[in-house]
């Protein structure tokens, strides 16, 4: 590999800051159904949703490609430019996690890489057919998310009917065992994705790389500083997710779980970086929606919401005042 400009080293470790946030940030997503049933500890839970967050990052680079490759023209942006996306969206997750709002990672890189595009290239740095593609999938993926859940929860209560409350929850504290790792490898899978995306655009805008295709190392990075951000735990997000939504058993945390992970593995390999805390999020409400509406806190749900809809806006905002500040300084 030809020598790396200072500007590109930041942009690197703001990639990896950002990864690191962004398990920080959505750790909820993983472990605050199995923590909020009591299944698993809090520290047994960031351990096990840490290393599967790894684990599943090395699953495909379908979406690093698309993030890379498909929302901004390379040639139509810098460095600079890059490293403004990833600074309006490492703040955006920081304010949201000190709020302890489930908020999309996903949505705060794209709304801020769009942002620092526009504010560097104009409309022309935009590729609008592939943000098209990622914003429908975004929409679509917390309906899908609701309903799949609601679906699994209405097929298990029908399964087990007849069955003693007790003894179904010994089943389900065990299975979700299952589901709970079946939800950090998917969080892992398309989550790390989209940071190594952004250091492969960034080497790609450095004249480093010829195409979209993922080093490996990157792939590792991004893998590794997504699980250590994981294992730190956002805790007031968990408890936002995992309590104050509804109060969840066992097999709702099954059910919910399951659902958004087959949601979050399938967007993964067709390669659309979609969010995983509005997919899991709205399995939770399509769980809860179950067991009576008004088992769901729609207080609490609406202010989730107001903050799911200023994501995209608020961190496009923060990235364009950051790229006008630093094409100052540069």
């Amino acid at each position: 590999m030809a020598e790396l400009s200072m500007t590109l080293i930041i942009v690197i470790v703001l990639a990896l800051l950002f990864d690191f946030s962004n398990g920080w940030h959505d750790s909820a997503n993983a472990i605050a159904t199995v923590v909020s049933t009591q299944v698993l500890s809090p520290m047994a839970a960031v351990l096990l949703a840490g290393v599967l967050n790894v684990a599943g990052a090395f699953m495909s680079t379908a979406v690093a490609k698309m993030v890379g490759g498909g929302i901004v023209h390379a040639a139509a942006i810098t460095e600079v430019t890059v490293a403004s996306a990833l600074g309006g969206a490492i703040l955006w997750n920081l304010f949201t996690l000190v709020l302890g709002l489930p908020t999309s990672s996903s949505h705060a890189l794209i709304g801020a890489l769009v942002g620092a595009g526009l504010s560097h290239g104009g409309w022309h740095a935009i590729k609008f057919a592939g943000l098209e593609s990622v914003l429908k999938a975004m929409l679509l993926s917390p309906l899908f998310g609701f309903l799949i859940g609601l679906l699994l929860m209405v097929l298990i209560s029908r399964l087990f009917f007849n069955t003693l409350r007790s003894k179904a929850n010994v089943l389900f504290r065990r299975l979700q065992l299952l589901s709970a790792s079946f939800m950090a490898f998917s969080h892992g899978a398309n989550d790390a994705q989209k940071a190594m995306g952004i250091i492969t655009l960034a080497l790609l805008t450095a004249g480093h790389l010829q195409s979209t295709e993922v080093p490996h190392w990157v792939i590792v990075a991004c893998a590794l500083a997504m699980g250590l951000g994981t294992m730190a735990g956002g805790w007031r997000i968990v408890r936002t997710l995992g309590m104050r939504i509804f109060k969840m058993e066992p097999v709702h945390g099954f059910a919910a779980e399951t659902g958004a992970a087959a949601v979050l593995l399938t967007t993964a390999q067709i390669g659309l970086p979609v969010s995983t805390t509005h997919t899991i999020t709205s399995s939770v409400m399509g769980v809860g929606a179950v067991k009576r509406l008004s088992a769901v806190r729609w207080g609490v749900t609406a202010r989730i919401l107001f903050a799911w809809v200023l994501t995209l806006p608020g961190a496009a905002l923060l990235a364009a005042l950051l790229y006008l500040a630093l094409s100052r300084l540069t």
